[in-house]
């Protein structure tokens, strides 16, 4: 197994995802390993199968998303039967993120994740391994700002034994020394390779200068330093503290029945009970209200350039609004800084604009990548716009472009049983309602142009938006460290 690049995107290195297109805050994957894939399923994002095994699951908007069991203990199941194809895909959410991290043990919630399938009460991580590769399926753990995951692929007819892993591996975790000492050397080399990458360096340094004094400015895979302090002692102690029932979501999608699943769950976790101190929940959100700035002086061809501030938590009644504005500023191909900027002056390799909406708060962000002699002519170019959102209304056509976007793409972001998993745990932790799909659309399509513009005066000021760059700061003429 090998310790990869978490399958968020830069988003989930911002540690704020978005599910894409779906308009939901995700636990972000910033790391990720686990039981063995089998040879029955093709490498790609955690716990999802090859395509031959996949089912495609679709549901009328009307119709709930799916059945909801709540456990004595506090856990809460969520079902959607999906009987096309023999497969079922589990995943658990858990309450257990980053935002929970010591100050200097930063890294300490994804590294636990990580451990969870290394060892448990009944099979070493190696036995683990064989047996769920054995049976040609998959069980992955990752840790993620807001909570960690465990995530389940396996045909019908191993779900049993599937589902006796996964309760194994979240409940009895032994965290074996020699396996908590190798991952922690692992994530370590990660994050120094991390430092070759110009987009992971720009998005810690963004993250870093907008949310400098919270747990959402923190790294999720830590630092060098920070892993370097965390003891195995540390490991077990949050796993005690932050592992709760009453903290969790499970997500059954695929060819089983509600009451099937709900025996199945409530016999592994009906009787799950933990004594001892909570966790303490994360202090409102901290972020700066002034504009910083910093550039990472990198001999590069091209500089990387995220500007932005702290934005509105997902629930805000301004998230419709700023998620048709940020569509229209630079959603796609058509949006405004694409063709100002890419299509008409051939200024960018790349440039968008991003709603990101998480449980406590979110971030508003422009990024794109340039010749470091273009940079501070983009950056005009940009802040043109942002004024241009301030001062006008956006046009009749740009509104309708972006709202068809918007509610024809979410579909096309529920189409797999990993995916509408990953969508239940969002609704349900979010508290989105089981008929997300059909509010989701009627919100969009509320959206006026009058609301955008309001929204956006509120909520986005071009004036306290920190700017992060990596790149040759000579040639940007932006000054470096």
């Amino acid at each position: 197994m090998s310790v990869a690049r978490g399958v968020a995107g830069r988003w989930g290195r911002l540690g704020l995802a978005l599910t894409p297109a779906i308009a939901l805050a995700s636990t972000p994957a910033v790391v990720c390993a686990g039981a063995a894939r089998g040879p029955g399923l093709a490498a790609g994002a955690p716990g999802t199968p090859p395509a031959s095994l996949e089912a495609r699951p679709t549901a009328p908007e009307s119709s709930p998303l799916a059945s909801r069991i709540p456990l004595a203990n506090g856990l809460v199941l969520l079902v959607t039967e999906r009987h096309g194809l023999p497969i079922v895909t589990v995943k658990v959410d858990v309450a257990a993120g980053a935002v929970l991290d010591p100050p200097d043990r930063a890294g300490l919630a994804n590294l636990t994740a990580l451990l969870l399938t290394r060892g448990t009460a009944t099979r070493t991580g190696w036995e683990m391994d064989r047996t769920i590769e054995f049976v040609g399926s998959s069980l992955e753990a990752e840790g993620g700002r807001d909570g960690s995951e465990l995530t389940l692929a396996v045909l019908k007819k191993d779900w049993s034994l599937g589902l006796d892993l996964l309760a194994d591996a979240l409940r009895r975790p032994t965290f074996p020394t020699d396996e908590f000492l190798r991952k922690r050397d692992e994530l370590r080399a990660s994050v120094r390779q991390g430092e070759d990458d110009p987009d992971e360096v720009a998005s810690r340094l963004f993250r870093r200068l907008v949310f400098p004094a919270d747990p959402y400015g923190r790294p999720v895979s830590g630092t060098e330093a920070s892993l370097a302090r965390i003891r195995r002692d540390d490991v077990t102690r949050f796993h005690a503290r932050a592992y709760r029932p009453e903290r969790t979501i499970v997500a059954v999608v695929g060819d089983v029945t509600a009451e099937v699943a709900r025996r199945a769950i409530t016999s592994r976790f009906g009787d799950w009970r933990v004594s001892g101190p909570r966790p303490e929940a994360p202090p409102p959100i901290r972020a700066v209200s002034r504009a910083r700035t910093e550039t990472i002086s990198r001999d590069l061809a091209q500089a990387t350039v995220l500007l932005g501030q702290a934005s509105i938590p997902r629930r805000h009644p301004d998230y419709y609004p700023l998620l048709v504005g940020a569509y229209v500023l630079g959603g796609g191909s058509s949006s405004r800084l694409y063709t100002r900027v890419r299509e008409e002056r051939g200024l960018a390799y790349s440039i968008d604009a991003e709603l990101v909406a998480g449980a406590r708060g979110g971030l508003f962000v422009v990024e794109f990548q340039s010749r470091n002699a273009r940079v501070k002519e983009v950056l005009g170019l940009v802040r043109e716009e942002l004024a241009r959102l301030h001062r006008e209304s956006v046009s009749p056509d740009e509104l309708e472009r972006a709202k068809a976007y918007l509610v024809g793409s979410l579909p096309l972001r529920m189409d797999t049983n990993a995916e509408w998993a990953t969508l239940l745990l969002r609704v349900e932790r979010l508290g989105l309602g089981l008929d997300y799909p059909l509010r989701y659309r009627r919100a969009v399509e509320a959206v006026t142009a009058a609301d955008v513009q309001r929204a956006v005066r509120a909520r986005w000021d071009p004036a306290r938006m920190s700017l992060a760059v990596v790149g040759n700061a000579w040639e940007t003429g932006l000054g470096g460290s």
